[in-house]
């Protein structure tokens, strides 16, 4: 049987009775277009994004050291609470203006 927590708050998702919300998240680098057509820009991008697709079907991705710092995705499991939580603040901005100290 497959376990699920909550990664926010550690509390245990029982499939059967809690809902499990998951947060998939995205991390790239954003390429802007030179300043030539963008017509031209978006062909390249698709030309070089196919080919390593197919780099990737063929490559070993069993070693750490591998990993792309460009790309980088994160997947969680929140429970509904925090799901609610998450949505009104996703990164959580008001968390760290709350936190810092005021001038005295």
């Amino acid at each position: 049987m497959i376990r699920y927590s909550c990664d926010m708050c550690g509390r245990s998702i029982i499939p059967e009775e809690d809902v499990r919300y998951v947060i998939k998240i995205e991390a790239y680098a954003a390429c802007e277009p030179a300043d030539g057509d963008d017509e031209d820009f978006d062909e390249e991008l698709i030309e070089d994004f196919d080919e390593e697709e197919e780099e990737d079907e063929f490559s070993n991705f069993e070693s750490d050291e591998q990993e792309d710092v460009d790309y980088k995705t994160f997947r969680f499991d929140l429970c509904c609470k925090c799901h609610s939580k998450y949505l009104q603040d996703p990164l959580s901005i008001k968390s760290i203006r709350r936190s810092r100290f005021s001038e005295n």
